[in-house]
């Protein structure tokens, strides 16, 4: 399987770089341009960009996107290729003895040979509210262009659908219901982006199992040189190209023009990769196949999700963009009251880091689960989840004005839960001895806390949608009201994907599952966001990249924190787990890991890295030595009125403001945030190399003076050799007042501001 799709990707390279070089490319799309009919418009709202589309001299439907003119999108060819039979019916009995099943018809293409038999345009402008999120209203406002094709050769349609907002341009391919095309399969999506010219990027390889790379900043030729240095290690990994790359992929011009190539809505079909010629700087789809190599199983009336193009003249600009989440529906749920963001604390780190264990006993090497006496076994004393451990948390959390516990290996199974490709690994019901899950919830409850319920399924996903319903029901028995859920290792059914089209759907499966039983849902090792938080908000959480946790498998370059809000953080929030204070892990555990960072940075992640589910992963005992740095993480909300982007350059530094919603404030932050007084929190992250920022307080209301606290490495301070020194100074301030901060190499700081 794995060299067919990587012969499918060089057919797709070869396809899309008939041309050897970039000139080369140039004159075949001026060519490509010069011969096309009838071409469309289709200008933002602000008029700064364009997208042109037409059909070429053969029927192949052709778009191109400029900002301010200049070139965004050459001329760039859009399609599919398709199976041609919906199974194989025929039969090949070889001499052998051996018999093969072969498609009726061989596969086609539609990509070509279309006609427009109409179009029709239509705008819209209009303000949303988030359920959370990091402004309370967003503006949706476009211009739209439906084209509507019919390939002349087999009758059938294919509409393209185009939105073109002032951030940059989303468009779809939709099938409409008729006698031609009720049923079809997808042997491979063509949708394309000619690049102008060899643009530095950011990027992970491609990889159809995870996302937990470190993304590498290189040119576009530069990729598959830097393929093999940049993949790492991982339980479950499918790369099939050197060319290859993940989206969010993020691009910068050479005159500094910032370009983001996504999608958006991903619902019922297969992730999207991209194949980047570096030749030619053409950019290609490639979906995540199934088991059996086909992109997607379609019934008319269908849509794909959208493909996006966002554009920004600044890196500040670019995370502004709300144009992901605008392409989503609306809330599908009509009672959002149960929602709400979480700070939590959790029985967590202690695993990941070596010092503690999920599974409860070592006696065990095989467990089969109702068969498994573990009321005879030898409790192994490092089980991390034990009443007496979860109760300290819980007192913790009480204690700091934390809304939450998330408590990990609580459930029997944990003994061989990631070998041998098990199915029924766990059943999300039966706690180990020493964990009394009542008890517990009872004196968490009592505490004005709650627990968090924790589903790894192992990647076994059937077993999973067996046990759903029964785990969503004790869930509600106890009054837990999120759940955190893992697949890690490769998925049952053996030989899908995590990012094929059949995993894509179990994942909103058990976010709207999760939705009846008043459930909030933040999901690990899934497909990366694509907003679909808009339509369904109880998803609250997503990892979906490299987090924290690879601190403790051998540490993660300091940039990283940088990166992330222009990528991964581009469809939704991330579960990145900050608030590490401890960052040599053999003080207390045999693991020699060190966590590349500074107190003051962790401090600043909880403002630059947006999730309304905000963790302090570090253990209680290494929060009480920096009580005064942890005010901060006391202090700080999870969800925002106003968020302002004061100074960013990825892979460097990111300075980020935000202002409090005060509906949603609970714990020590409500106690900070003063009804009546404007407040803001401010934050920042630093790469390897020590900066001196200055900082732009002109967000704070004129004529108003802030008492503020600002957290920040001391001078000797540097995430190698001295991570735990910072500083705190008490100020005030006013707006149009510059504050200069100096970040040190891996380092970051931290702001309060509050009106007095």
């Amino acid at each position: 399987m794995k060299r067919l799709l990587y012969t499918a990707a060089m057919a797709l390279l070869a396809f899309s770089s008939c041309c050897q070089s970039s000139s080369d490319c140039k004159a075949s799309l001026r060519a490509m341009k010069e011969s096309r009919t009838q071409v469309l418009e289709l200008l933002s709202p602000d008029g700064r960009q364009k997208m042109e589309f037409s059909l070429s001299s053969d029927g192949r439907p052709v778009y191109s996107l400029s900002y301010d003119g200049k070139d965004v999108i050459l001329p760039s060819t859009l399609g599919f290729e398709l199976r041609g039979s919906l199974k194989a019916d025929v039969l090949e009995y070889e001499p052998s003895g051996k018999v093969l099943k072969h498609d009726r018809n061989g596969c086609g293409f539609f990509d070509s040979g279309f006609s427009i038999e109409s179009t029709r345009t239509e705008s819209k402008d209009e303000w949303w509210s988030p359920v959370w999120g990091e402004e309370s209203r967003i503006r949706e406002n476009y211009n739209e262009q439906e084209v509507n094709l019919i390939q002349t050769s087999s009758g059938r349609r294919m509409t393209l659908r185009f939105r073109l907002f002032d951030d940059g341009l989303g468009f779809r391919y939709e099938f409409p219901q008729d006698r031609q095309m009720n049923y079809f399969v997808i042997k491979e999506e063509l949708t394309r982006f000619a690049i102008p010219g060899d643009w530095t990027c950011w990027w992970i390889p491609c990889d159809f199992d995870t996302q937990e790379y470190e993304y590498t900043e290189c040119r576009l030729s530069e990729i598959s040189s830097r393929f093999e240095g940049a993949m790492c290690g991982n339980s479950s990994q499918t790369p099939f190209s050197t060319s290859g790359v993940q989206t969010s992929f993020l691009l910068r011009s050479d005159d500094g023009l910032y370009v983001s190539i996504h999608e958006a809505a991903l619902v019922n079909y297969p992730c999207m990769h991209l194949l980047v010629d570096g030749r030619s700087n053409v950019i290609t789809s490639f979906l995540t196949p199934d088991a059996k190599g086909w992109k997607g199983y379609m019934q008319t009336p269908c849509t794909t999700p959208w493909r996006t193009v966002q554009v920004a003249e600044s890196a500040e600009k670019m995370l502004e963009s709300r144009l992901v989440l605008n392409l989503n529906e609306p809330c599908a749920l009509e009672d959002v009251s149960w929602i709400h963001p979480v700070k939590y604390v959790g029985v967590w780190w202690e695993m990941i880091s070596g010092k503690g264990t999920w599974a409860y006993t070592n006696d065990f090497s095989s467990v089969q689960l109702g068969k498994t006496d573990y009321s005879a076994a030898t409790p192994n004393g490092t089980h991390s989840a034990n009443n007496a451990n979860v109760r300290r948390y819980i007192d913790f959390a009480a204690e700091h004005g934390f809304d939450a516990v998330l408590v990990e290996g609580w459930n029997e199974g944990w003994e061989d839960w990631a070998v041998g490709s098990k199915d029924y690994v766990f059943d999300f019901l039966t706690p180990y001895p020493d964990f009394d899950i009542k008890a517990l919830n009872d004196y968490a409850h009592s505490k004005g806390v709650r627990l968090i319920m924790h589903h790894e399924t192992s990647s076994s996903v059937r077993n999973y949608e067996r046990h759903m319903e029964a785990a969503y029901s004790l869930m509600n028995k106890y009054g837990y009201d999120a759940v955190k859920s893992g697949y890690v290792g490769d998925i049952l059914p053996r030989g899908e994907y995590h990012y094929g089209q059949w995993l894509v759907n179990h994942y909103l499966y058990a976010v709207t599952e999760a939705a009846r039983h008043h459930i909030m849902v933040n999901a690990h090792e899934a497909v990366r966001p694509t907003g679909l938080c808009r339509t369904y908000p109880n998803l609250i959480g997503n990892e979906s990249a490299r987090g924290t946790e690879y601190q403790a498998f051998g540490g993660t370059r300091p940039e990283h924190e940088t990166i992330l809000p222009f990528t991964r953080l581009n469809g939704g929030p991330m579960d990145f787990t900050p608030g590490i204070f401890e960052m040599d892990l053999s003080k207390f555990s045999s693991n020699t890991s060190h966590v590349n960072v500074t107190i003051a940075n962790q401090l600043g992640v909880y403002v630059t890295m947006y999730s309304p589910l905000q963790m302090a992963a570090d253990f209680p005992e290494h929060y009480a030595q920096f009580m005064d740095a942890f005010q901060f993480i006391k202090d700080v909300a999870v969800d925002w009125e106003e968020s302002r982007y004061l100074a960013a350059d990825p892979g460097d530094y990111l300075v980020v403001a935000r202002r409090p919603k005060r509906a949603t404030l609970t714990g020590s932050a409500a106690q900070f945030c003063t009804p009546g007084k404007d407040v803001w929190f401010v934050g920042g992250v630093n790469d390897e190399n020590a900066r001196d920022m200055e900082v732009k307080l002109d967000f704070l209301k004129e004529g108003l003076s802030y008492e503020a606290t600002l957290y920040k490495d001391a001078p000797d301070a540097d995430y190698r050799t001295n991570p735990q020194a910072y500083t705190i100074e008490k100020l005030q301030l006013h707006s149009g007042d510059v504050l200069k901060v100096r970040m040190a190499p891996g380092g970051g700081f931290a702001l309060s501001l509050r009106e007095i």
